[in-house]
């Protein structure tokens, strides 16, 4: 909700009130939860992914290794 321009110096020169501050911290907290509950998907997601690319990795080397192998017989 838009406050006129007088209500909103008022407010900045006085500060909020202590109902007001509660919801404030309670908004910061929230979003404090969101922003770690993000980092910690995403830190799982980038995890999980540089497992992965090794394994590929190891898999393929092997799969080479028995090519050459065969065609050497």
């Amino acid at each position: 909700m838009p406050y006129p321009l007088s209500y909103q110096i008022y407010k900045y020169e006085h500060g909020l009130t202590a109902a007001e501050q509660r919801a404030a911290d309670l908004r910061a907290g929230e979003v404090a939860a969101a922003l770690r509950d993000l980092r910690l998907h995403l830190g799982r997601i980038f995890r999980l992914r540089r497992r992965v690319w090794p394994a590929r990795g190891a898999a393929d080397a092997m799969t080479a290794s028995v090519r050459v192998s065969s065609s050497v017989r």
